[in-house]
């Protein structure tokens, strides 16, 4: 199952292709997310340029 959530709407996920869909997707992002460590230093970098 997945769950979509947006601005004014909300839906289940059932149909097990729309899940696999899902999945596969946050999969890239998680890939591609900083480190909890590496955030720091990014917000940290960000902060000091202001």
């Amino acid at each position: 199952m997945g769950y979509a959530e947006a601005q004014l709407t909300s839906r289940l996920i059932c149909e097990p292709k729309e899940v696999q869909i899902l999945e596969m997707r946050y999969g890239l992002v998680r890939a591609q997310a900083l480190t909890p460590r590496e955030s720091l230093a990014f917000i940290e970098k960000v902060l000091g340029e202001t």
